[in-house]
């Protein structure tokens, strides 16, 4: 059943994106008046489509059919990819019928440089815009609730933050000279605004100012291979949002907007206190401290077979922000530029051999194994998903290599500059060779992703 879910939710954010990208395409080319004679979403062959020539049909359309200028919307066999077919351009269909003719005003080979540049960019540009678009939209709707502390709480033995020398206590004060006003800052910067770079994190510990140096390519590398940061915020607090009826909790008297200080003696100041400790003695007779306004209340339960007592619990001190629509769409705009340096880096970081190439790719598989992941964590997690997958595929089509926009782009500008067409023939070769090419990557990725699952 998992699969066939991850399956769904694969289809949906690759037709979502290849739809995105190829309607950049359409709308371009109908703007500076080419013809695209054909959108669509897959590859292989056609499924279904209309046209305003024959209506809606199943099947490949008629070789006789003329579409007179018209677009066949159509859905191919294959879920991954797509395409826009624009009148005299030689593109993956490697269809070159249009080349004993003269040009026609339609075409894509009597425009401008300009012209052409802005249909061959404007499916990245509309894949950019999708990404600052969902992360907007998710700022405006959700706001951002951040833990207000930059205190360091628990810290694993032997972890990445016990290896850089950090501290149970520890206050953050900055990182690279860059102020740490919360949690997620502190989180943040040192994995993903400064990826792999040397860090100076300036701390207060026993009221003293320190600075403790860190190797960013050693964070990165821990990471890479799965370890977490080893470390929980500290100077949190637990109070009771909600009791359950009829459980240890209710039954002793805790009611909502009760804060709950210690159990067993353990100061609860972070995530996951409570829960550990009532798992290390299930069925045994627990002390939990609380707090109702003024007064302390020391209450003796043993918790149900499964370690619980049956209260929800909230965390503090947290902040909650709400933003105007301009605002949101600043930060969405901000999370995405974000993004694209969190890409670039990420690529710099695999030349410089700190990051597996093996381990950063993914390919078909497991795109659909996190797309399924991020779907069930939540609609944020599945549209942020969308949006950093919206903004990889940008970034991989501008590439000039033979047979992605980037690659039509170099022509065009070759083409521009020397004021002669390359031959299509010289273009066929390169394009049959960069499929080719992207055809043994995707066989590559592929294996790679079968062989990372199966691990």
């Amino acid at each position: 059943m998992e699969l066939f879910s991850n399956i769904f939710y694969f289809i949906i954010v690759i037709g979502i994106l290849v739809a995105v990208h190829e309607f950049g395409h359409f709308i371009a080319a109908r703007l500076t008046g080419m013809r695209a004679d054909v959108f669509c979403i897959g590859m292989g062959k056609r499924l279904f489509g209309w046209n305003r020539i024959n209506g809606f049909t199943f099947g490949n359309l008629p070789d006789s059919i003329v579409l007179n200028g018209n677009t066949d919307y159509r859905i191919a066999a294959f879920p991954i990819g797509g395409y826009v077919k624009i009148s005299g351009m030689v593109d993956e269909s490697f269809d070159t019928k249009f080349e004993s003719a003269e040009p026609e005003p339609w075409e894509f080979r009597s425009k401008g440089t300009l012209a052409k540049l802005f249909v061959l960019s404007a499916g990245v540009l509309m894949n950019l815009l999708l990404a600052i678009l969902v992360f907007s939209f998710i700022t405006f709707t959700q706001g951002k609730s951040v833990i207000a502390s930059t205190k360091l709480g628990k810290i694993e033995s032997g972890s990445v933050a016990e290896r850089i020398g950090l501290k149970h206590d520890d206050e953050i004060l900055s990182v690279n000279d860059v102020k740490i006003h919360s949690w997620s800052d502190f989180v943040e910067t040192i994995t993903l605004k400064e990826f792999g770079n040397e860090l100076n994190i300036e701390l207060k510990r026993n009221d003293e100012i320190r600075i403790v140096k860190a190797d960013g390519t050693k964070i990165l590398k821990a990471l890479a291979n799965k370890e977490s940061l080893g470390i929980m915020p500290g100077g949190i607090f637990a109070y009771v949002e909600k009791t359950i009826p009829g459980k240890p909790a209710e039954i002793a008297g805790i009611m909502k907007g009760d804060t709950l200080i210690s159990i067993n003696g353990i100061k609860i100041s972070g995530f996951n206190v409570l829960q550990d400790a009532l798992k290390a003695n299930i069925g045994e007779k627990i002390e939990l401290v609380r707090k109702r306004q003024n007064e302390i209340i020391t209450d003796s339960i043993i918790s149900d077979e499964n370690g619980m007592i049956g209260v929800q619990l909230g965390y503090g001190p947290f902040t909650s922000v709400s933003y105007g629509l301009y605002e949101s769409i600043k930060i969405g705009t901000q999370e995405s530029i974000a993004s694209v340096e969190l890409l670039i880096n990420s690529i710099k970081q695999i030349i410089m051999g700190n990051l597996s190439f093996k381990e950063s790719i993914a390919g078909p598989v497991m795109i659909m194994d996190m797309a399924g992941e991020q779907a069930n964590r939540g609609i944020e997690s599945f549209l942020r998903f969308l949006a950093l997958l919206s903004i990889s595929l940008a970034f991989m089509n501008i590439l000039p290599f033979p047979a992605l926009d980037g690659g039509h782009i170099i022509f065009v500008l070759i083409e521009g500059i020397t004021r002669r067409e390359v031959s299509t023939k010289v273009k066929m070769a390169f394009q049959q060779g960069g499929i080719i090419i992207l055809l043994l990557f995707m066989v590559f990725v592929l294996f790679n992703d079968i062989t990372r699952l199966i691990k």
